[in-house]
């Protein structure tokens, strides 16, 4: 088994975790990490791509370089907005679902 290889099962282990979690956790917060998950898996299949490039004697692809180091800014800069927004709603009292996470249930 190739690095490439691995890399590109861990791309797809981390994408379909982060699908499973969007789909079952119907807490907010657990939904934007779970999202992060398929973003990280996203980042990781690209990384894949410029270095399969890399591998076979060219040198490495720069543009899903840049696109991944642009996409973590971005990424986090997002994330940042989601989490702030949902502590927002917490704090007016809306549906936020941020207390059903801290008590446990489900």
């Amino acid at each position: 088994m190739t690095s490439i290889t691995l890399f590109g099962l861990c791309a797809a282990v981390l994408i379909g975790l982060g699908v499973y979690g969007l789909i079952v956790n119907p807490q907010p917060l657990r939904k934007i990490l779970a999202f992060n998950l398929i973003g990280s898996g996203v980042f990781l299949f690209f990384g894949m791509i410029a270095r399969r490039g890399a591998a076979s004697g060219l040198g490495g692809d720069p543009v899903p370089q840049a696109l991944v180091i642009t996409g973590i800014v971005v990424a986090f800069s997002a994330t940042a907005l989601a989490v702030a927004l949902l502590l927002r709603l917490d704090a007016a009292g809306g549906p936020s679902g941020l207390d059903d996470a801290v008590d446990g249930e489900s």
